[in-house]
């Protein structure tokens, strides 16, 4: 194995005030909130998004000694109304639910925010409204602090049994429950908000940490947002442990070595992983996607904006089975199917690209010709119900994989990377529709078994992707597009069928790359040490290192890869993902 280079604390460098830790953070928020000494009514709204620690926000502001201070959580419907009302979007399923199109507004108890609202025109003196949207509360104020959270920080927590969902007491729910949650009504909720009231917050607050708070002014934040959309840049990577991880990211990636595997590395998903800003030396985290819903079209393009909104369309991550076992037995949804069932307008198509493999490294893709689909889904159920084992092999096909392989996967085919990859999972964005059909008889790091969707499964399977198929269409669908001396751009796909193009690039000097008008997505397969630059030194030379996932914002344009370091004059590799329009 290499030694690691790979930046686990990739960060935008930006100068700016930042205060840490409770007592400067309040002393900040005195001397904001006084400034005017001679009104008689100071209001100070604090929002907060899913997840953070209420009680240790709630003891440290109370602090300030306010006349009036209101936790929006008692203006909120009672919990049973709240579960009542969110249950159409929640609904019964282990896993998956309907996006919601409820907003702050459904939470509240009209007649509580009437007499609140009323009260308040009567009160003097510093009055605190704090919760979640208590922006919504009071869109009146004088100061508005944000108190932010990512997505993985949440999970955590859910894992812990430490917090609630939105207007809910469910603490003790399994972690799979509070995500559905998040992912299908509380976020959507948080973010609506989010996305009005974001170019307004004076200050931001990281409490990713508990009791060890930072925060930064609204400039200090649009300008380190403004900052990362004209340079390249990285999200902040994080790492899971799998039923069936391995061993491979451990050495590559330096992680801790006494932990059993790591399955997962996330290292370009947007929604759920952080950003960085590095503020005179000191490190603020923030969901990534505040980049996205603030500089939507200088990210993601124009053209892509108009067809995906504030989502962003293309996700990486990291599948290691190295020394670990095979993924789950699984098919993605088509487009329909999960538009009609989960409300979610595109699917999730995806592709492995290998990074590495062993000598007897396989991957599962599309049904041998000829197979009897009632046969199958009858196995497959039986194995369900009695624990028999399933022959996976009857039915799939199980193709022998090598490094540097690109196997595609349009929504509707069957598959699943077998042990002895280290696989970068290439897709489009919606990211918890995998419908497992077989999980090889083993259970989950909870001693649990993992959910099956068989019923889901057999709706969206496409019985047509078989064999010959599969090996004209998916496996190495590779051709080369242009070459000069010393490098050669290919297409690796992905299929007709998705948005994403994918372009794989070998090189020992410089190459010129555009946008396209498209945010562009890259990992280096090959090489120690890269460097991007704009040839008209429109951002600083960015470096990157092997396994590193970066992002190009699609208003750069032109920018230029290159061996760096170590890697100069030895060919190097890239792969770079972008939206077909």
């Amino acid at each position: 194995m290499r030694k690691s280079n790979y930046d686990k604390k990739p960060a935008t460098y930006i100068d700016g005030d930042i205060w840490s830790e409770w007592p400067s953070v309040l002393e900040q928020i005195k001397k904001a909130v006084f400034s005017n000494n001679e009104k008689e009514k100071n209001i100070l709204v604090i929002e907060c998004y899913q997840g953070v620690y209420h009680p240790e926000l709630i003891r440290y502001l109370s602090s300030l000694n306010p006349a009036v201070f209101i936790d929006t959580r008692t203006l909120f419907k009672k919990t049973d109304e709240i579960a009542s009302m969110t249950y159409p979007f929640v609904t019964d399923d282990q896993l998956y639910g309907y996006r919601t199109s409820l907003t702050y507004d459904d939470f509240f108890d009209k007649d509580k925010l009437e007499s609140f609202r009323n009260d308040l025109t009567g009160n003097s003196g510093l009055i605190i409204i704090y919760g979640h949207g208590a922006a919504a509360v009071c869109p009146s104020y004088d100061i508005l602090i944000y108190a932010d959270m990512a997505r993985w920080e949440i999970q955590q927590r859910f894992r812990r049994k430490e917090i609630n969902g939105l207007g809910m007491e469910n603490k003790d729910e399994t972690p799979s429950k509070h995500y559905k949650r998040g992912y299908f009504v509380d976020w959507i909720v948080c973010d609506s908000l989010k996305k009005k009231i974001l170019p307004h917050v004076d200050f931001w607050l990281d409490t990713h940490q508990k009791e060890q708070p930072r925060m930064i002014t609204g400039d200090t934040f649009l300008s380190g947002l403004d900052r990362t959309v004209h340079q390249p840049f990285r999200v902040v990577p994080f790492f899971d442990p799998a039923p069936w991880g391995g061993q491979w990211m451990k050495e590559v990636c330096d992680l801790d070595k006494k932990e059993s595997n790591y399955g997962w590395c996330f290292d370009c998903v947007p929604e759920e992983n952080s950003l960085y800003l590095n503020v005179s030396g000191n490190l603020f985290e923030m969901p990534a996607n505040n980049l996205v819903f603030y500089k939507t079209k200088e990210l993601l393009g124009e053209p892509v904006e108009a067809r995906f909104g504030q989502d962003f369309p293309i996700r990486f991550d990291l599948l290691d089975t190295m020394e670990g076992g095979n993924l789950s037995l699984q098919v993605h949804p088509t487009t329909q199917y999960i538009r009609d069932q989960f409300g979610i307008y595109y699917t999730q198509d995806e592709s492995y690209y290998l990074l590495d493999a062993d000598g007897e490294a396989t991957v599962y893709l599309g049904l041998k010709t000829g197979i009897d689909p009632d046969e199958m889904i009858a196995d497959l159920k039986e194995s369900q119900s009695t624990g028999k084992t399933f022959n996976a092999e009857k039915y799939v096909n199980k193709w022998p994989a090598k490094k540097h392989d690109h196997y595609l996967i349009p929504g509707g085919t069957i598959h699943c990377s077998g042990s002895g990859s280290m696989v970068l999972e290439i897709s489009s964005t919606p990211s918890i529709f995998t419908f497992k059909l077989w999980d090889w008889g083993r259970l989950g790091l909870d001693g649990l078994p993992r959910p099956i969707n068989i019923g889901h499964g057999a709706s969206v399977i496409n019985w047509e992707r078989q064999t010959d198929y599969v090996r004209k269409n998916l496996v190495n669908n590779v051709t080369i597009v242009a070459q000069g001396e010393g490098w050669i751009e290919e297409c690796t796909g992905l299929h007709e069928n998705e948005f994403i193009e994918t372009r794989r690039h070998w090189f020992d000097r410089k190459v010129h790359h555009h946008t396209g008008k498209s945010v562009n997505v890259l990992n280096v397969i090959e090489g120690e040490e890269l460097i991007v630059e704009s040839p008209e030194n429109t951002f600083e030379p960015f470096i990157v290192h092997y396994a590193e996932t970066f992002i190009i914002p699609a208003g750069i344009g032109h920018y230029t890869i290159r061996p760096h370091g170590i890697s100069e004059g030895i060919k190097c590799g890239t792969i770079k993902a972008y939206v077909r329009y």
